[in-house]
Formats: C-alpha cells, structure tokens, sequence
C-alpha cells in the first residue's frame, strides 16, 4: 500500500498568530522535501478559492516541489475540474509531470467548496454535468494528442494538437468522490483509480461503496488487479497520543467551526472530537502506534491501495508539522509496510 500526505495548505492563526503567505508558502515546501527525505509516496495539494486556503493553482506549487524531490510523487488533492478548463489541466500536469521526471497525478473532483463556480463564470445548476463533460475532454486529451471533441460547455476542438504530452503515458487520473454512488460508479466504469475522502462518522459506513466500485469495476470488464482505492482522511501524529490529541483539537475546532458557521452545522465538541480519534473513529490522530493499528484495521475493511493523510485541518506550528511527517515516513510507514508484506 502506498502512504502519502495531502494537505489544504490552510493559513489560520497559530497561537494567535496568522502566518504571512509567503511563510506558509515556505513552509509548506520544507514539509515536502522532507515527506519525500523520509520515503513517504505521496504528496497531494488542494485547490480552493478562499481566504483561509493559499493555494488556488496547485499545479504551481507542486512544479515548485518538483525541482526540489528526487522521488515523491505529486498529485493535485484535488483539481475542480468542472470549473477548470481540461486543456490547461492536462498542459499544467503534463509540465509538472517533465519536471519531476514522471512523478505527477491528477486527482480530479467536483471539490467540497463552491467559490471557484462564479468566479469562472460557471453554474451551479451545471455541477455534474460540468464535471463529466470535463472529464470526458480530459481524458480524450490524454489518450490522443490531437485531438477532436464538442461538448455543450466549452468550444469544440477540430482536430487540435495539445502540447506538451507528459513523460508517463498515460498521465495518471484519480477521481475523488465523497460517497455519492453515481460518482463511485464512474470511476469505476471508466477504469479509474478512486480516492475515497473519509473525515467523520465510522469508516466501516463506506465499505458499500469500495465493494460498489470493484463490483462496478469487474462488471465494466477491467482486470480485478488493476483497480486502486485511496482513503483520505483527516489526521496529526506527535510521539504521544495525548500530545498529538491536545495539539490538533484547537486548530481543528477553529477551522472546521468556521466551515460550520458557513453551512449552517454547529461547532465540533471536545467529545465528539475525541470519539473521532477513537480507534473506530474517521480522524488519524494520536501517537505513531496509534495510527498504524488504525491504517491496518481501515486495510482490512477496504483493502486498499492507497492511504492519504491530510495535515492539518487547522494550521499547525512548523515545527510539530516536520516531526508529525517524520513520525510518519520513519515509523509508521515503515511498520505498515511490514505487516503488508511490503
């Protein structure tokens, strides 16, 4: 199974203090050269459009942090593609794919967050239809370089070549879905990689829908071996589980208190918090033992091939960013991969 880490790049106060962005930028670099010094395989950057997000274009960052690996692979976490343009998703990819020497990945979604819709003059009642037209363009576009299409969202092309074409071939697409059957289904359908966002209630309530895509998976005639599934989930690591509890909850609370107030749901408690981190809990928090039992017990419910730890949900100090990624890539991945068979 493949470990990584993703991250929203949130800039909210620590300690009271709101970094500059220029800091959280820099910061944010130092953490993936040292996920990818550790051995950890996967990196991922999210895209939003607002104030407490600093990373609307994570192409940008990610061709910035492929100059500066040598061997971590480095995923969008995820693209909006239904208010993107396919042509320069796959144009952006593919530059960060050369740069990097082949280590980049689409992971493409209709995102949790709806800025991004009028400030590129899209409609929300257009929000499925939007991604599987985009979708469809993106992956014609990686299966031939000129290329010819017409869609009810964006001009037709006749014939049209797209440069430049990545290293690998094909480029590597995941879908994320957040456990809408139908979305599941197409990813399945279609023969993609599927990563699975889990960040509350009990894990074992989306086992229908990683049994739904490999059922979908074998009905669409794709080899059994073939199919990969990612989890995603919210999560912090310290030495000890109380340290990594007591640190994570009041950035969390900011931040998700925040979402709460925005969409109308009332603020996370300290119990419902420690239910979450709770060893049949969604959230990955607590001492390096303490999320490897957990990664484990998630891999015999689903079986999957991938595993995604989002840091942090809340900013968190720099510091117990780096120790929280080298607990991670010197302990915990190393002992998973043991009981893998890795």
């Amino acid at each position: 199974m493949e470990l990584g880490l993703y991250t929203f790049v949130e800039n909210t106060p620590v300690d009271g203090v709101l970094l500059s962005p220029q800091q959280r930028m820099a910061n944010l670099l130092e953490e993936v050269v040292l996920a990818d010094e550790v051995g950890l395989d996967i990196f991922g950057v999210g895209e939003h459009h607002r104030p407490d997000y600093l990373v609307s274009t994570p192409a940008v960052v990610l061709a910035a942090a492929a100059v500066r690996t040598k061997r971590i692979r480095l995923t969008s976490a995820v693209t909006v593609l239904s208010s993107d343009d396919p042509v320069r998703v796959f144009q952006e990819y593919a530059t960060v794919d050369l740069l990097s020497q082949g280590r980049a990945e689409i992971m493409a979604g209709r995102g949790s967050f709806i800025e991004s819709f009028p400030l590129f003059g899209y409609d929300l009642h257009d929000y499925d239809a939007l991604f599987t037209e985009k979708l469809e363009l993106l992956l014609k576009i990686r299966a031939e370089e000129r290329v010819t299409w017409r869609g009810q969202h964006r001009a037709p092309l006749a014939d049209q070549p797209v440069y430049p074409r990545p290293m690998q071939s094909p480029i590597p697409v995941w879908i994320a879905v957040g456990g809408t059957p139908q979305s599941v289904v197409r990813a399945a359908t279609l023969g993609l990689p599927m990563a699975l966002a889990i960040i509350g209630g009990s894990p074992e309530r989306f086992k229908p829908f990683v049994d739904l895509y490999r059922e979908a998976w074998a009905k669409a005639g794709h080899p059994a071996e073939a199919a990969q599934v990612s989890i995603n989930s919210h999560g912090f690591v310290a030495d000890t589980d109380a340290a990594a509890s007591d640190a994570a909850f009041p950035p969390y609370l900011y931040q998700m208190g925040k979402i709460g107030r925005e969409r109308g749901w009332p603020p996370p408690t300290r119990r419902q918090y420690d239910a979450e981190i709770s060893p049949q809990g969604a959230l990955f928090v607590g001492s390096p033992q303490r999320i490897i039992d957990k990664i484990l017990w998630e891999h015999e419910l689903f079986g999957h091939t991938r595993f995604g730890l989002q840091f942090s949900v809340g900013t968190m100090p720099h510091r117990a960013m780096l120790r929280a990624i080298e607990l991670y890539g010197t302990v915990i991945a190393p002992a998973v991969r043991k009981a893998l068979g890795a």
